[in-house]
């Protein structure tokens, strides 16, 4: 099975899918860090050297690549990649793979992002709570269409990263 993790900046993607890959022995895979392993830069420099576009045409193909894999794996992706390119129709048509979407307050996500903006270009600029919290209620407001298509909905508001985990194990199995 293949387990896609979607969410916005900072629901813990990445975090709560290391976790769950290690609870259930599945492979761990993070698509923008397959991606700058392929393209040997980072997203950061793709998205300044080659573009946006350039970005979300690889991060497509590379996504309905891995959906083919026959390993038991989570796979985290970027929070605007179920936007992109009819994506999301790949991940819930995808045959033997479970959409999971880590979802959150705008308060827990402001409040989170605001501790990690200076690791994040494109939130390095916000300086206040309510500026953080408007940017991320704009975005959210454009891909709510998009994460609430998830087969699973799991809230990560006053957890721990092991009570999500075992959330989600409870919704799958």
């Amino acid at each position: 099975m293949i387990i896609i993790l979607i969410g916005y900046m900072a629901s813990g993607k990445t975090s709560i899918g290391k976790k769950l890959a290690k609870k259930l022995n599945y492979n761990f895979l993070d698509l923008d860090d397959f991606i700058e392993e392929k393209e040997k830069m980072s997203v950061s420099e793709i998205f300044k050297t080659k573009g946006e576009i350039y970005f979300r045409k690889q991060e497509a193909f590379h996504l309905k690549a891995l959906l083919h894999s026959e390993n038991n794996t989570i796979l985290s992706v970027g929070g605007g990649t179920p936007c992109y390119s009819g994506n999301m129709d790949v991940i819930l048509k995808a045959e033997n793979a479970k959409c999971i979407y880590l979802k959150a307050t705008l308060t827990t996500l402001a409040n989170k992002l605001l501790l990690k903006k200076a690791k994040r270009p494109l939130i390095s600029h916000i300086e206040t709570i309510e500026e953080m919290t408007e940017f991320i209620g704009k975005h959210l407001f454009e891909r709510s269409h998009y994460y609430n298509q998830a087969e699973i909905k799991v809230s990560i508001d006053n957890k721990t990263k092991d009570d999500v985990v075992e959330d989600i194990i409870l919704e799958l199995f």
